[in-house]
């Protein structure tokens, strides 16, 4: 392939497609490698909530990022003619009064209020344990992570800018005004690889931590809920009766292989919170890009500053993908500040 781009991108999760859109809308051209074996994305449950329901407290940045998420999805839907935005409900199962005493507390904070209903609600709904109530957040909902990353991998193909293989780091050279690869050359490259970037020489070195997550999908014909139930686990509607349950945390396997050990985890998990028959239908693993302060990983190499990174989005991809890519593409284009929570100036190497 013989090309001449203004950028080559490496990996089209998330952040990688956030980044390309941000490189179509304006005028640029690129170049996109992507071999699937990152898969973190695809495996995620695509949740937006700006609402950390272990302590009724707001995401960094949440509601600014989900201002800029959801029309940033609903583009895309139009572009790519398909449906991936389910907007619905989330309910937190009380466990204790002490539960109730907190939501009230959080629901003074300005932001938390936007999203967090005043009331507490007592119902009793069908096969669900909840001696103590829930707790309704508006504003959530989920994105179609799987069939996004697909689809728009097709898309990328049709436009003859998708390259199906690895990307081999020691085909690089940097020049001053160009990067090259093999026979293509490029203005910049944007590394956008997930928990790749271990095995990326330039990149290497920032603490990408990963965290192994594994979800379950269950069919349970008797649990007729259309909002996400969270409790030691979370329990989010995916139509005809089935739901997808999770999430373990492990932070020692680095492999994307579900296991036995995390079916039982959550399956243990799921019996305190529902009380009604179910089968596993699916069982899914992957690797999420988290980073030791929670923020993403975005910026210029520190001696090669053609080559730049967009990584580390964590369990949290879908609210903050738009946000940083759009960050990264005006800080590259145009010079503009990275956020300094997101700078990886703040992990440089003396």
């Amino acid at each position: 392939m013989n090309a001449e781009v203004d950028y080559i991108i490496v990996g089209l999760g998330l952040s990688g497609i956030a980044f390309t859109e941000q490189l179509i809308k304006n005028n640029k051209s690129f170049i996109v490698f992507e071999n699937n074996s990152q898969v973190s994305s695809v495996v995620a449950g695509g949740v937006y909530n700006p609402v950390i329901l272990k302590r009724f407290t707001p995401v960094w940045n949440g509601h600014e990022q989900l201002q800029k998420a959801i029309p940033f999805y609903k583009e895309l839907e139009e572009k790519l003619q398909l449906t991936l935005d389910y907007k619905f409900s989330t309910k937190k199962v009380f466990t204790s009064v002490g539960d109730e005493n907190n939501w009230f507390i959080a629901y003074d904070k300005p932001m938390l209020s936007y999203y967090m209903n005043p009331e507490i609600s007592k119902e009793r709904i069908k096969g669900i344990i909840g001696d103590y109530g829930f707790g309704e957040l508006k504003g959530t909902g989920r994105i179609d992570t799987p069939l996004l990353v697909k689809t728009y991998k097709e898309y990328i193909k049709s436009l003859k800018s998708l390259v199906k293989e690895a990307f081999d780091y020691s085909k690089v050279k940097i020049e001053k005004e160009i990067v090259t690869y093999e026979d293509i050359t490029a203005k910049r490259i944007v590394f956008s690889e997930g928990f790749g970037l271990k095995k990326n020489p330039f990149f290497n070195y920032l603490p990408l931590n990963g965290t192994k997550g594994e979800t379950i999908t269950i069919h349970a014909p008797e649990l007729k809920i259309d909002f996400l139930l969270k409790g030691s686990v979370f329990i989010m509607p995916l139509g005809n009766d089935t739901y997808k349950i999770g999430a373990t945390f492990n932070w020692t396997d680095k492999t994307s292989i579900p296991t036995e050990e995390g079916r039982k985890e959550l399956e243990d998990k799921l019996q305190k919170v529902i009380s009604v028959p179910y089968t596993i239908i699916e069982q899914s693993a992957g690797i999420r890009p988290t980073v030791k302060d929670r923020r993403p990983l975005v910026g210029k190499h520190p001696k090669y500053p053609k080559l730049a990174v967009l990584n580390g989005l964590g369990t949290r991809g879908v609210m903050v993908a738009p946000t940083v890519a759009e960050n990264l593409f005006n800080h590259l284009e145009s010079n503009e500040e990275l956020d300094k929570e997101i700078d990886i100036e703040r992990f440089r190497q003396e």
